[in-house]
């Protein structure tokens, strides 16, 4: 007699449940949400100097467990949160391979999730092993952004599975200069984390600093005047198209308000010598306007007219 074999994808699936379109909403918020959470807590060791409270990796000194101390505490909590945020994308690329019907697009897109978060920590122990090497810290932060900018698509993609797509009423050159804006705004964040690496917040008092901090923030500020202008004249298009893209309307306005608080924010903080509690809340602006507008964009192309 032969015993039957089984593939272990078809094992798999036969002991995992089937997951309702509405509940993997849930799985991918869920996601995205500790993909935030995660970005605010690696920016928090950096400007409070804890890069290097758990001086090696993935052991924090000679114990798997931190000194009950500041610095160390922190940068420990932060590897906790990954940890967390491992699970929690795992969760979301299981739940994906349940949805009947769900999109290979979208199937890879929940999968890739996990595989960004293990990326992620890769780079954070590489950026301890250098002693908090400046573009390796750069590049997990970006590497951090870019996983929120995936989450936003991955639950708008589960969004609309879910609940259909919206109808197509944008003009197509409206959607793409949505999608234009998106890398500009990178372009905007990537000088911001150079006025970070060329300031105060570098990473520590010993971390060698990138550039110069005036210098920096003189690109920085130019970039911001470019992508305003360009937000700016989405807005006004959304305007004039209000009846049939209100929702993205009002998306936009939301992220015009954020925009302008965090601009304000960075006004304030130069002006009282870039308190880190102040620059944490400035990067945290940072994440949620780098996230809407991902999503914002999205949803636009979404509802492009074919013609």
């Amino acid at each position: 007699m032969t015993e039957a074999r089984t593939q272990p994808g078809r094992a798999l699936s036969l002991r995992l449940p089937r997951v309702s379109p509405r509940a993997f909403v849930g799985f991918t918020v869920a996601a995205l949400v500790a993909l935030v959470a995660v970005t605010v807590t690696g920016a928090t060791v950096r400007l409070t100097g804890s890069g290097l409270g758990c001086d090696n990796w993935p052991r924090c000194g000679n114990s798997v467990f931190p000194e009950k101390s500041f610095h160390p505490l922190v940068e420990f909590s932060n590897r906790g949160v990954g940890f967390v945020v491992g699970i929690v994308t795992l969760a979301a690329a299981l739940a994906a391979f349940r949805v009947e019907g769900l999109p290979r697009r979208l199937l890879w897109g929940a999968v890739a999730l996990p595989f960004v978060v293990l990326l992620q920590g890769v780079l954070g122990g590489i950026a301890v092993l250098t002693d908090l090497n400046a573009w390796v810290v750069m590049g997990h932060f970006l590497l951090s952004l870019l996983a929120v900018a995936l989450g936003v698509v991955v639950v708008l993609g589960a969004h609309f599975f879910a609940a259909g797509r919206p109808s197509r009423t944008c003009p197509w050159p409206l959607a793409w200069l949505a999608v234009a804006g998106v890398p500009v705004l990178l372009a905007l964040v990537v000088t911001g984390a150079f006025v970070t690496a060329a300031g105060p917040h570098a990473g520590g008092q010993d971390i060698p600093r990138v550039g110069n901090l005036e210098d920096a923030l003189y690109v920085h500020v130019r970039a911001t005047a470019v992508f305003g202008i360009g937000f700016l004249v989405l807005v006004a298009a959304l305007v004039r198209l209000r009846r049939a893209l209100r929702p993205e309307l009002v998306l936009a306005l939301a992220l015009l308000a954020v925009i302008l608080g965090q601009m304000a924010v960075g006004e304030v903080q130069w002006r009282n010598q870039l308190p880190w509690w102040l620059v944490l809340l400035h990067v945290s602006l940072a994440t949620v306007v780098f996230g809407s507008m991902t999503g914002l964009a999205a949803r636009l192309v979404a509802r492009r007219r074919r013609t």
